[in-house]
């Protein structure tokens, strides 16, 4: 069965610590000002060593990240854990968690943030929230869909949380845009799209995060989803969610064929992959040629430009939860149900 965190409530400590990349230093304004939003929310907030620091593309060592994670992790007056953002090596980290020692509590984030969130779930059933970054929350105002964030970790075991596709996304990063009063530029309409053009429901228990990390979690003990499935989810189907930060579309094709030939996708519901800049054509092939094999190869619905992952704004998925999705005429919505 699935455990989820204690809601998270006024008052209590949000830990951020940075398991994978730091802050430079000419960026650190960037986190003192989410950390006013938060307080200005009735919330405190708990900064580690790590988040100040960045070398050899990670905060620290891999010593240290996994000491003031562990720390976080087992401390009862922190109630819930958001990096500022993601990065490149998180997954070095893994054999240094504690796992039987963690204290269920929302961990929120995406990129290789998510490396930490699919391997905590796998290894032990806690769900975990896929979702946006501390530093994207500095601003006075939050739009709808990143705000569902605080839905999500402001749940508890039997919540229901639901979320519908934006009206628009961000098309490009502007990384020296002050928030006025947004942190994203919404410049253009958000068009979620079926393999088939055709309307399409799914549903099944979520798990996921970003392909060019996790994908290097098969094989390991940290990507174990058979024994996840079999352990935790009582052989319940997978509905798989992704997105894609930087490869390309037979990079990512590749990759899916991996997942696949490793028995990932054994018994999944079906899949959603989120709106990506990169995925770019090699010869002619495209990204959608290698969402349209692996629907025929796999026999499963697929629902792509989605919010998730690096254009912004994103919907928060939790990974174990069980979840409704359905998508038509470009729009979706979707209702997650935090069962056991």
């Amino acid at each position: 069965m699935i455990r989820y965190p204690q809601a998270l409530q006024q008052g209590q400590t949000i830990g951020v610590t940075a398991p994978s990349s730091g802050v430079d230093f000419e960026l650190h304004d960037l986190v003192h000002q989410s950390k006013q939003q938060f307080e200005h929310r009735g919330y405190k907030v708990g900064i580690g060593e790590t988040v100040w620091t960045q070398y050899k593309s990670a905060s620290a060592t891999k010593e240290k990240r996994a000491e003031e994670l562990n720390s976080m992790l087992q401390n009862d007056n922190i109630h819930s854990i958001i990096p500022p953002w993601g990065g490149e090596i998180l997954q070095e980290i893994l054999p240094l968690i504690e796992w039987d020692q963690i204290k269920p509590k929302w961990l929120l984030g995406y990129s290789d943030t998510s490396t930490l969130l699919f391997a905590l779930t796998l290894k032990t059933g806690i769900a975990t929230a896929h979702g946006t970054n501390l530093v994207d929350l500095r601003s006075d105002e939050w739009d709808d869909t990143t705000s569902k964030f605080l839905d999500v970790l402001s749940s508890e075991e039997g919540g229901t949380i639901f979320q519908s596709s934006s009206s628009h996304y961000q098309s490009e990063w502007v990384h020296d845009k002050q928030p006025d009063p947004y942190v994203f530029k919404l410049d253009t309409e958000t068009k979620w799209e079926t393999v088939n053009n055709t309307p399409v429901e799914m549903k099944g228990r979520l798990l996921g995060g970003c392909m060019d990390t996790i994908r290097h979690l098969i094989g390991t003990p940290f990507g174990n989803v058979k024994k996840f499935q079999e352990t935790y989810l009582r052989d319940e189907q997978i509905l798989w969610y992704f997105e894609n930060c930087e490869m390309s579309a037979t990079d990512f094709h590749r990759t899916l064929l991996q997942m696949h030939q490793s028995g990932w996708f054994e018994n999944a519901s079906g899949f959603m992959f989120g709106r990506t800049s990169a995925g770019q054509e090699v010869g002619g092939f495209t990204t959608l040629d290698a969402l349209e094999r692996l629907a025929e190869t796999t026999n499963l619905q697929i629902i792509y430009n989605v919010d998730i992952g690096h254009v912004p704004p994103q919907l928060t998925l939790v990974n174990g939860a069980y979840t409704e999705i359905k998508s038509a005429n470009h729009n979706g919505e979707m209702t997650i149900y935090l069962k056991p």
